[in-house]
């Protein structure tokens, strides 16, 4: 009885410490582990260059310091106009819409205002006034030749002349404050010239508003027959092929910032692709609250694919010593199981090898972690890699 049971505890010593029976061999073109960084692809030559794809090593770069900071699309302030209409009146005509695009000098619409009539008026009436007292100049200087009058009388008619003459420049001024140029006064001295109406049937009450620029309809708050006054904003009118990037810079970003910096914005909503712009202006206020600062940065709006109240992001080089990185092409970086990876050249195919990715540089990403520089790693093509591998593994399960 005690031999038997000794023999059972030797046998359950024996079986507990054997080892684990080794995995089968992985097959070609499947994972060969459970981990991104085990995993391995083997890809007929054929089928390389079929996929396209491309190997090359690992860039050593250098680069100077990036400042990263958040920020938002605005309007470029300099090409953007509010528009309300000068005079008091009724709306007659409106022609320009909501997302329009309209050029300098176009005509949006048309207010009939009865203060345009009084101002036409006041205008023809000075310019009576002056031509009177201009005949009446004229003909004293030719009496006090034969001495019909005396020289005071002159000098009576000429201040006579001067003051019509300051109702007419005055009157001229208001005219042209209102959009009318000197063609157009020129035209309505003529009417009067010709006719003998009164002026009231001569004078055109309907004030013409134009586009002071060119640019697109942001906003829109007028209809026909409705009554306005100078203090409604009736358009917005912007030219959005350039457009502002409002970005957040830090208290301690300060020293390394420079007017004229080149800056690359980025969203989330166009990827990988860089607007290049230009820091024109760093704020002078600190916010008392969030230790942020203003930067302006001046940006070509291509396609006007960037839109105003837009979240982005602005990447400047700031001011200091440069370093080296390792770097690869953008598209060398997949997403696989949730963590950002290349594919290196291995004598049997290509590994997966898990990575940190950090800033970019030009048309690159800098790599923290995961590679030495010594590696080869595929620079085109990755994504069908990827597709490869994510196949055989739906394949071993």
């Amino acid at each position: 009885m005690t031999r038997r049971l000794f023999h059972l505890v030797v046998l359950l010593l024996l079986t507990a410490c054997a080892p684990a029976p080794a995995p089968p061999a992985d097959k070609p073109g499947e994972v060969a582990g459970p981990r991104a960084a085990a995993r391995e692809v083997k890809v007929a030559a054929d089928l390389q260059k079929k996929w396209g794809l491309a190997t090359g090593p690992v860039a050593r770069l250098s680069v100077t310091a990036a400042l990263v900071l958040p920020g938002m699309i605005t309007l470029n302030q300099q090409r953007t106009a509010q528009i309300t209409s000068l005079l008091e009146g009724r709306v007659t005509s409106v022609g320009a819409d909501l997302g329009d695009q309209v050029r300098r000098g176009q005509a949006l619409l048309v207010v009939q205002s009865p203060a345009l009539a009084q101002a036409q008026t006041a205008f023809l009436q000075a310019a009576a006034r002056r031509n009177v007292a201009r005949r009446e100049l004229d003909r004293a200087r030719e009496l006090v030749k034969d001495d019909a009058i005396q020289q005071k009388e002159v000098q009576r008619r000429q201040a006579e002349f001067e003051a019509v003459t300051t109702d007419y420049g005055l009157a001229e001024s208001q005219l042209h404050s209102l959009g009318w140029d000197h063609a157009q006064l020129d035209a309505l001295l003529q009417r009067a010239a010709r006719t003998s109406a009164d002026l009231s049937d001569i004078v055109d009450s309907a004030l013409t508003i134009h586009a002071p620029m060119d640019g697109r309809i942001l906003t829109r708050d007028v209809v026909v027959g409705e009554h306005v006054h100078p203090d409604k904003l009736l358009f917005t009118v912007s030219d959005l092929s350039s457009v502002w990037a409002q970005l957040d810079a830090r208290e301690r970003d300060l020293p390394g910032l420079s007017i004229g910096s080149r800056v690359q914005v980025t969203s989330e909503v166009y990827g990988p692709r860089r607007f290049e712009g230009t820091l024109t202006r760093i704020g002078d206020v600190v916010d008392d609250k969030l230790r942020t600062i203003k930067l302006r940065v001046d940006l070509p709006n291509p396609g006007l694919l960037l839109k105003p109240n837009m979240f982005v992001q602005g990447a400047l080089e700031s001011r200091g010593v440069a370093r080296d990185v390792l770097a690869v092409p953008e598209e060398a970086i997949q997403t696989i199981e949730g963590e950002p990876a290349v594919f290196v050249a291995t004598p049997g195919g290509f590994a997966v090898r898990v990575v940190s990715v950090g800033e970019r540089v030009g048309p690159n990403r800098a790599i923290t972690a995961g590679l030495d520089g010594r590696e080869t790693v595929v620079v085109a093509g990755a994504f069908n890699l990827k597709a490869e591998l994510l196949k055989s593994s739906f394949a071993g399960e």
